[in-house]
């Protein structure tokens, strides 16, 4: 039995994720592929591509949460 693709996709992280993004590209773009080939690769791509926004929202968030406390703890040091 196949592991469920999604589930491989969620458990990336952004460095893997975005490699196997670029993989994804790459074949698309270099190779000729049965037409089914290629919408497979365009789907994953997008799952790849949706996965990478997703960690670099994360990313953002927790920058500004810290951005905050740290100028939180600034104003109630002075």
């Amino acid at each position: 039995m196949m592991p469920d693709v999604n589930t491989q996709i969620d458990e990336m992280d952004y460095e893997s994720a975005f490699a196997a993004l670029q993989e994804v590209v790459s074949s698309l773009e270099g190779q000729q592929l049965a037409l089914e080939e290629s919408m497979r690769l365009f789907e994953r791509g997008q799952q790849l591509a949706q996965r990478c926004g997703q960690l670099l929202a994360q990313a953002e968030l927790k920058m500004h949460t810290l951005l905050e406390e740290q100028d939180q703890n600034l104003d109630e040091a002075a």
